[in-house]
């Protein structure tokens, strides 16, 4: 079975394609600024040691268009030879409310759904739907299926998922905290778990990208994770401010007049790393602190003590730490951050090993001390391989009719 796997952004798509059950990636690729004259398109196929890489820079005027040179990339290196080829297509879509605690086949009450839980993630669920609906046009008989960034933390517990605000809150406006980088998540944990050999491994997720997240992983479920009712709170990332006492915001809208969009500009856009040092790359951020530039310092020392105060409420929500993961571009390729993080936690069994810490490798690898009674791991996440396997394992379980794949 081939699985096209359609990872949609803000502005950019990002697309694999997938031979199962082996998990053979057969292609990768990325159309980045969408809508803009010059869009740039990069499309790598992979056939066993041999690659070909296709890049080029023109306008790609919406995701339609998108889709189309998808299309046109695909049998051109002779992937698929028509439409018909193309058997199943999974989607990354970033809400799902309460409605999908796992993977479903697309029809029009999973489409109505994603498009009504628009507000709640209002610069990508809009886009996952139109990729739907262009990927159900160009290729008709494919199977779509889709994969929500929110439903591998339906599994918290009420009192870790509920706010104390009046209940009307929760049961009119759905109010709660929903978590997001969940597939991120959910593959990480799971590699941690086969690592250990434990599947009652208590482990802690450390996602580490533009955008932040930490999870509380027992036996392979979440518990807790630090994105709540939308990705703005938790840790410090790129241009969010991650947690933030609310009294604040309330300031600022008395004293300077600030509206609920420039607020949710100035939290969203304008704090974070971007914020407190100038740029929202770490990268940069790094270079700075290299140069001796104090802001530059402080905004690292403030991201690494958000994340070690929520590994140790972590610790405490999980009775014990068997593992943490580090995933996501910061987390797999910043060995300073880790050391900063990992620093002074040996009263929680976590002991650096700093020697395999600065080691370079795009391979799962434990970075701690032999014999700790934590182990620290560097996990790359594959986001588009998770999309794929659950795509393939809810069609090879429960295939479904012919009739509800699509509206």
């Amino acid at each position: 079975m081939n699985i096209l796997v359609i990872n949609s952004g803000s502005s950019s798509l990002k697309y694999q394609l997938f031979h199962m059950p082996d998990e053979k990636p057969l292609c990768t690729g990325l159309i980045e600024k969408i809508g803009k004259e010059d869009s740039f398109i990069r499309h790598k196929t992979i056939k066993d040691e041999d690659v070909h890489l296709i890049e080029k820079t023109l306008p790609v005027k919406d995701y339609g268009e998108g889709m189309k040179h998808v299309l046109a990339l695909l049998t051109d290196s002779e992937l698929i030879k028509d439409i018909n080829d193309l058997e199943v297509i999974g989607h990354r879509v970033v809400h799902g409310g309460e409605y999908f605690s796992t993977a479903v086949v697309i029809n029009l009450d999973v489409k109505q759904k994603i498009i009504g839980l628009a507000t709640l993630a209002p610069l990508h669920n809009p886009v996952n739907y139109k990729c739907i609906e262009f990927a159900q046009e160009i290729f008709p008989n494919a199977k779509q299926v889709a994969v929500f960034d929110t439903a591998f933390h339906q599994t918290m517990p009420e009192f870790a998922f509920r706010y104390a605000i009046p209940e009307k809150y929760y049961s009119e406006m759905h109010i709660r905290a929903y978590g997001f980088h969940g597939t991120s998540h959910k593959y990480v944990s799971q590699k941690a778990i086969e690592w250990t050999g434990n599947p009652d491994a208590r482990i802690i997720s450390i996602h580490l990208g533009n955008g932040c997240s930490i999870t509380a992983v027992n036996g392979g479920k979440s518990v807790d994770t630090s994105m709540g009712f939308g990705p703005l709170s938790g840790l410090v990332m790129g241009t969010r401010s991650g947690d933030i006492d609310p009294s604040v915001i309330l300031h600022l809208q008395r004293k300077e007049g600030k509206t609920a969009d420039e607020m949710d500009k100035l939290l969203n856009n304008q704090s974070g790393l971007l914020g407190l040092a100038g740029s929202n790359d770490m990268r940069d951020v790094m270079k700075l602190l290299e140069a001796g530039n104090y802001d530059a310092e402080l905004a690292i020392d403030i991201y690494a003590y958000r994340i070690k105060k929520y590994i140790g409420s972590y610790t405490a929500v999980l009775n014990g730490l068997d593992a943490i993961v580090f995933t996501a571009g910061v987390g797999e390729n910043d060995a300073l951050m880790r050391e900063k993080i990992c620093r002074e936690m040996e009263h929680f069994g976590m002991h650096l090993d700093h020697e395999r810490n600065r080691l370079k490798s795009d391979q799962i690898r434990e970075i701690s001390v032999k014999h700790a009674a934590v182990k620290i791991l560097v996990i790359p996440t594959n986001e588009e391989l998770e999309i794929a396997r659950q795509s393939f394992e809810l069609l090879r379980e429960d295939p479904p009719c012919e009739e509800i794949i699509l509206d």
